[in-house]
């Protein structure tokens, strides 16, 4: 048990410097030939950011453990706005611009009913599939052309923290061992993580789900938490929101929309029933929330941490 234990660690590690090793690889090697910064955060930074959890999902369908795929994002959707943003509002308060309030939050709840409707018949299928894939091209259209009307300074400071590890001046070897060593480290601390859950969860009596929904997912959304909170005390609210709309965004349009392509997404009765809607109910807490002073106290960060805490330990009683 303890090995099991010291080895989804190892992994976890891995995973996070493979994720972050892969971004200053391809981040240098884009500067190099001249690709703009904003393209460069909106395709290379914010698919490393999601390669945990894709790599994740990928290991454990082979394993034939959809409960631990579904659950790994659905814990990794609450985790991101209950513990990430509840967090950071203790820290700081948030507050919250009114345009995201307008375009980007609705997208976002949008998209976490279309994953919920999705999974009804138990089976997120191809055509489920195909049609997230769809609308995450139209989405990353939407990016780039609001990008490119956007101020390249006002992008710029935006995604400062991000593109810290980018390095067009890196010798090509280097460039090439951290994109080759960032893919190997994803992989294998994937790899790792998954093995090492099942083992624990097995141990323990745990339903697979349970564990992707808590464990995996937390340990997926910790580079998440870790930019937010460097966000948050940098003052940089918008990022902090934009990493957890976004990242929300990818986790079901790009990573289950791919995966579910290649291999159909089974969903248990239980997972419908009650692990989807208390996702949709944390995602729809922003509403009230920020709709009337538009920010996060510190106040309402903690009351939504200690729910997220709750919902941890009920999954376990």
């Amino acid at each position: 048990m303890i090995l099991y234990v010291f080895l989804f660690f190892v992994g976890l590690l891995l995973l996070y410097l493979g994720a972050e090793g892969l971004i200053q690889g391809a981040s240098s090697i884009a500067l190099q030939y001249g690709i703009r910064p904003v393209i460069l955060g909106l395709t290379v930074v914010a698919l490393g950011t999601s390669m945990p959890e894709y790599l994740v999902n990928v290991f454990a369908l082979i394993s034939g453990e959809s409960p631990l795929a579904i659950g790994n994002i659905i814990g990794s959707n609450i985790s991101n706005v209950a513990l990430i943003l509840g967090a950071c509002a203790v820290v700081l308060p948030l507050a919250v611009t009114p345009e995201v309030l307008r375009r980007e939050y609705p997208v976002m709840l949008g998209v976490m009913v279309l994953f919920y409707l999705c999974a009804l018949d138990g089976v997120i299928g191809a055509r489920d599939g195909v049609l997230m894939v769809v609308l995450l091209s139209g989405l990353a259209a939407y990016v780039f052309y609001d990008a490119h009307r956007t101020t390249r300074g006002t992008v710029l400071e935006s995604m400062e923290g991000e593109l810290d590890a980018a390095d067009p001046d890196l010798s090509t070897l280097a460039k090439a061992v951290y994109v080759i060593g960032g893919m190997g480290g994803l992989t294998l601390g994937a790899h790792l993580m998954v093995d090492n859950a099942l083992a624990i969860s097995d141990v323990l009596n745990i339903d697979h789900v349970v564990i992707g929904l808590t464990v995996v997912a937390i340990g997926t959304s910790l580079p998440e938490l870790a930019a937010s909170m460097v966000g948050t005390l940098k003052q940089e609210v918008d990022m902090t929101v934009g990493n957890v709309i976004g990242s929300n965004l990818l986790n079901v349009l790009f990573v289950v929309g791919t995966l579910a392509i290649a291999e159909p997404i089974t969903v248990d009765p239980e997972t419908i029933r009650l692990h989807f809607p208390v996702m949709l109910g944390f995602c729809a807490l922003l509403v009230p929330l920020t709709w009337w002073d538009q920010k996060i106290t510190r106040v309402e960060g903690a009351f939504m941490v200690i729910a997220f805490l709750g919902f941890m330990v009920f999954l376990y009683v």
